[in-house]
């Protein structure tokens, strides 16, 4: 199975010594569980890199960004072009985080910075109802998170999944082809404290409660067997 990441920004430097970018985290967590081997393609969005066809891989995942969705980006624009493109071909596609709200938001939906505030650390998400990719039943589960925008608006057709009082839209399904997170299952939590001590003045209030939530488990294992469920449905 080849699945195509659509990365949409990098680790910063200092820190890709230690844990290296985004498409490396994400093979990491997903051959974790895999039971074959997996192929991999690394697509900089960025950088106007796109598969030469949508049948290129089996699948795509679309990682988080520090933009935000409703910037007024020309790679931006353009990604979204190519969700629209997954979404009428009813290409499998996985959404994380800019993902989950690009795609809502090119879809008819709409994404706003949360009223809220930041969302880090470890969040809990209470599952709503259980896909076919969800196996064994499951209550709630918890993701590392990172973001300061949020889905307000679904687009048409799509179904909440996963939701906490933080964050009311934190996983959503549209058709059989699209499933999203607003958390990482790609994040270590080393990664997250060094992001969030980073950004120690911009989170304010988010960051004292974000450290300390590190101290609970996290279900990135069972999120990532989600992913591949889904993707090999």
């Amino acid at each position: 199975m080849k699945i195509g990441i659509l990365k949409a920004d990098s680790v910063r430097d200092e820190f890709q010594s230690e844990f290296g970018d985004y498409q490396g985290m994400f093979q990491r967590v997903l051959d974790s569980v895999a039971q074959g081997a997996l192929e991999y393609r690394t697509y900089d969005v960025l950088a106007g890199d796109y598969p030469e066809s949508i049948d290129a891989c089996d699948g795509y995942v679309i990682t988080g960004s520090r933009e935000s969705v409703y910037d007024d980006q020309e790679w931006i624009s353009r990604l979204g072009n190519f969700v629209i493109a997954l979404h009428e071909r009813q290409k499998k596609t996985v959404g994380i985080c800019f993902g989950h709200q690009l795609i809502a938001h090119v879809l008819g939906g709409e994404t706003t910075s949360a009223a809220g505030g930041w969302g880090v650390g470890v969040h809990e998400f209470k599952v709503e109802f259980e896909p076919p990719w969800m196996p064994e039943k499951t209550t709630t589960f918890r993701l590392l998170c990172s973001h300061r925008d949020q889905v307000t608006r679904l687009p048409q057709n799509a179904h909440i999944f996963a939701k906490s009082d933080f964050c009311p839209v934190a996983g959503y399904t549209l058709g059989n082809h699209f499933i999203t997170f607003q958390g990482h299952p790609e994040f270590v939590k080393s990664y997250s404290e060094i992001l969030m001590r980073s950004r120690k003045d911009l989170l304010e209030s988010a960051y004292d409660p974000g450290i300390a939530s590190l101290d609970e488990t996290t279900d990135e294992g069972l999120v990532a067997t989600w992913m591949l469920e889904f993707l090999q449905q």
